[in-house]
């Protein structure tokens, strides 16, 4: 789905809401509870305060012990109802302000408060997140068939978790709350806690295990600030988790330092934007996360189509002596594996391609180890072309479907590549970037691996789609503002 259609589309849906509220909002019901009156409504004195007339009073009767008070707007502006037992006047039962809108529409409470229609705005919202949700999903179908390794994926992914959330709560919510606007924006403001507290045991116990993790993959592969990237996100996490609570409940506790009890007061409303701003870009990083994880994952179990020409093996550090380190050796028994089960399957041999040039510090060219592993478990060099000049991924790539042109007259050679099952999807995504259409199949590793790749990942993820990512969180917060904003004037008009 277009932009262009979700713009007409929430145009609509506003129009179609403010209609139907002023179609039926000049009549309003109070409906309040008064458990333990026994007496009668003509027992009650039903007091309006207003300098003109705004409102009118139809009907009131009480039954199964609440009153019903039927007001019909007569002009825009803003009244005072006050309900007590005639003989009692310190037994008030009611007493609300009412305000009469532009087209007579009446909200009870605040500004921005309940009204006849008001169950429509959640109504509306909750319309809204569903045809974007099923525009997402639609859009991250099409797109993961047309290209699994796109960083766009994983934005799209995490984005619809966390829509998809959102209208979880929202749709949790509708049957119980009816508080026009102003409710509707105080629920969507309490998404991002309602989301964070749902998160909160599982990021705290993730945290435990992200640490212990790191610390084993520090033992065995070296102390660095990359192989802490775990770590570092799991401290980042929990703080933006339990920050804006512990301070949210100290401003409500002390009055010396900021006021937050004021509602015509700035602080209030500066102390919610900062707490619902921290707490949705911090929900929505973890739904980015969680995004590639989920596609991190699909990509490394994913077994491509069984018609492939080639199989690309992708090079890394090589052992002294030339042979190749339980890594490297795993990626290239991966390629023979899946060699043998397009062949078990369909018949079809497959040319191998080790690729991977000569380092500093090694005796060989990386392909040419991985070649000489290739021929001592069997494979026939003539099903071997090796692509020794590359120094990393990217040109593993490059040079290998140079090496391919210039062995094929086929213009669409099919293509797989192996590696480490963490790298598949990055190794796709360089692939995707150099028009090289090729499937990848992963290699298993040691699970200490995983964690830090996910996080690297994820980095590269943000990175890639910045602009996009800085537009929806910029968006958000604009959201927000918006919000805090009819929060202050349904207190204070």
């Amino acid at each position: 789905m277009k932009k262009t259609f979700y713009i007409i589309f929430t145009a609509v849906l506003i129009l179609l809401c403010l209609v139907y509220n002023i179609a039926v909002g000049n009549r309003y019901v109070i409906e309040k509870d008064i458990n333990g009156y026994n007496g009668s409504v003509d027992k009650l004195t039903i007091a309006v305060e207003q300098d003109k007339e705004i409102l009118k009073v139809i009907e009131s009767h009480i039954q199964n012990e609440k009153l019903y008070i039927t007001l019909e707007s007569a002009s825009p502006g803003k009244a005072f109802i006050d309900v007590r037992e005639t003989d009692d006047s310190e037994s008030v039962f009611y007493a609300q302000s009412i305000y009469v809108h532009t087209f007579g529409i009446i909200t009870e409470g605040n500004f921005f408060g309940r009204s006849t229609g008001s169950w429509s705005v959640s109504a509306a919202i909750i319309i809204f997140l569903a045809v974007l949700i099923t525009g997402l999903l639609i859009r991250i179908k099409k797109e993961l068939h047309r290209d699994l390794y796109q960083y766009s994926n994983v934005r799209n992914i995490g984005f619809v978790i966390f829509l998809i959330i959102l209208f979880v709560e929202q749709l949790l919510l509708l049957g119980s709350i009816n508080e026009g606007i102003t409710g509707s924006v105080n629920m969507l403001l309490g998404s991002a806690t309602f989301f964070s507290i749902l998160v909160l045991p599982a990021a705290f116990i993730t945290f435990i295990l992200v640490t212990a993790s790191n610390i084993q993959l520090m033992r065995n592969e070296g102390r660095n600030w990359k192989n802490m990237l775990g770590c570092i996100l799991g401290i980042m996490v929990c703080v933006g988790t339990v920050f804006p609570m512990i301070l949210s409940e100290f401003l409500q506790w002390q009055t010396t330092i900021v006021d937050v009890h004021n509602q015509g007061g700035i602080a209030l409303y500066i102390e919610l934007f900062v707490e619902n701003t921290i707490l949705a870009v911090t929900a929505y990083f973890e739904c980015i996360l969680t995004g590639t994880i989920i596609l991190s994952t699909k990509a490394a179990r994913k077994i491509p189509s069984f018609d492939k020409d080639y199989i690309l093996i992708l090079g890394c550090q090589i052992k002294k002596d030339g042979t190749l380190t339980n890594l490297l050796k795993s990626r290239a028994d991966r390629a023979v594996e899946f060699a043998k089960m397009q062949k078990n399957a369909v018949g079809k041999d497959i040319t191998f391609i080790p690729s991977g040039g000569k380092g500093n510090d090694e005796v060989i060219a990386e392909a040419d180890a991985i070649k000489n592993y290739l021929v001592s478990i069997g494979i026939s060099e003539n099903s071997i072309l090796a692509e020794n000049q590359s120094q990393n991924t990217y040109e593993n790539l490059r040079n290998s479907m140079e090496l391919i042109r210039e062995h094929t007259k086929n213009d669409n050679p099919k293509i797989a590549f192996s590696t480490t099952n963490y790298h598949v999807f990055r190794s796709g995504v360089f692939a995707s970037r150099q028009g090289i259409k090729a499937e990848g199949v992963g290699a298993k590793t040691k699970r200490y691996f995983w964690i830090n790749a996910f996080i690297r990942e994820f980095i590269a993820a943000l990175v890639s789609e910045w602009k996009t990512h800085a537009a929806i969180i910029v968006t958000w917060i604009l959201v927000i503002i918006l919000m805090v904003v009819i929060v202050y004037l349904s207190n204070n008009l």
